[in-house]
């Protein structure tokens, strides 16, 4: 019998989350059986899941022309789209979340994007969709930016389920597991229930070995010395996942605190990282790297369809995440060395820049082609 080897990673205390959604997956009950033969336990989704999902697929073509029909602007009708399908994998994953004492079996979907800077909004918008969606294992994932946190701390406060998302540092994970303590202090303060609020923050991978690779082999055209190259070329493809070691430390430091046993003794359920951006984008890496080395307790990973089935195939099983920590840290101060001079703080900052035009453009793509779409359909129905 083949051996799932995603089980194997949760029996060391990962959950497996699915990083895709789409209505062929809801209706022909592929994301049920995803569930009950692979151990999948939640689902993540984003703007540009979204757009590959509506984009030019018919199943969809139905709901929109009743939206036509109901008067609706492009924006309800795609929210309608949208809320439909995360309800539906809500209900599918209700029996994960319940076995699992509401820890997994979440499905997370983002306010709009072009919000990511307005704290107020965030607010907003978190507030509606989850009032909208209304189901208690809906996460709303909110950017984890300088206007996103006080977003973030107030929604948990509010009893909402939060994602952070696009984190890139150390610092904006630490930030961000604060803001989590706060929110939940302050639902404390108010008298209220925290035993039933879930949070992960989601820290990107994939992306960063990305950029810090991009910029080393600008930096080997113009180096002839080889020793100096050789530096360089140690560095390439380690960064993230010795930066996520870093962070993952930092969490074991957080849920030692006073502030945090006095909440875990409330009941408070720990913010977990999520390990997201995991499909290597470089195909000289191992297609598993970003699962292999980061498995742990209290940890998420996210994986696209195609690294599910890699995993599954051929992932090397063992608890890592706090393995080789000294080489992490290591290597992280070695980007200062005079012949590699990297600032991984500026680099995080244009990743989180990009982090948020990346959905920013497939939602907008996405607006004008369901506008496309509502007019042909409105003209094929006249």
């Amino acid at each position: 019998m083949t051996v799932n080897h995603l089980l194997e990673i949760e029996d060391l205390g990962q959950s497996i989350w699915m990083d895709n959604l789409n209505r062929d997956l809801i209706e022909s009950g592929e994301l049920k059986r995803m569930i009950e033969e692979k151990g999948i336990q939640g689902l993540t989704s984003n703007p540009a899941i979204f757009e590959k999902a509506i984009k030019g697929n018919a199943i969809y073509d139905a709901d929109i022309e009743k939206g036509i029909k109901a008067g609706k602007s492009v924006l309800e009708i795609y929210e309608s789209l949208i809320f439909d399908d995360i309800r539906k994998a809500c209900d599918i994953f209700k029996p994960v979340y319940e076995q699992s004492q509401g820890l997994d079996g979440f499905i997370s979907i983002e306010v709009p994007p072009n919000i990511a800077l307005d704290t107020e909004k965030t607010i907003q918008e978190a507030r509606r969709y989850a009032k909208t969606i209304e189901r208690e294992n809906l996460m709303i994932k909110i950017p984890g930016t300088a206007a996103g946190l006080p977003a973030v701390k107030q929604v948990i406060s509010e009893g909402i389920n939060v994602n952070v998302t696009l984190l890139f540092s150390v610092d904006s994970y630490i930030n961000t597991a604060w803001a989590y303590i706060e929110g939940l202090e302050a639902r404390v303060a108010q008298g209220q229930d925290i035993s039933k609020i879930a949070s992960v923050a989601s820290f990107f991978l994939s992306r960063i070995d990305s950029k810090i690779d991009e910029i080393i082999d600008a930096k080997l055209r113009n180096i002839n010395n080889i020793n100096v190259k050789a530096k360089l070329e140690a560095v390439k493809g380690k960064v993230a996942i010795a930066n996520a070691k870093i962070a993952y430390q930092e969490y074991l430091k957080i849920i030692k605190t006073d502030r945090w046993q006095a909440l875990a003794e409330k009941g408070a359920k720990v913010q977990r990282l999520l390990w997201a951006s995991t499909s290597t984008k470089n195909p000289n890496y191992p297609d598993v790297m970003y699962v292999d080395e980061l498995i742990g307790p209290d940890t998420v990973n996210t994986l696209p369809p195609s690294t599910i089935e890699a995993c599954i195939d051929h992932c090397n099983v063992a608890n890592r995440v706090t393995t080789n920590v000294d080489n992490a840290y290591r290597l992280i101060e070695n980007l200062n060395d005079p012949d590699i001079e990297i600032n991984l703080e500026q680099v995080m900052e244009d990743l989180l820049t990009d982090g948020i035009d990346k959905f920013i453009q497939p939602f907008n793509s996405l607006m004008a082609s369901l506008q496309d779409k509502v007019e042909r359909l409105a003209t094929v129905a006249r």
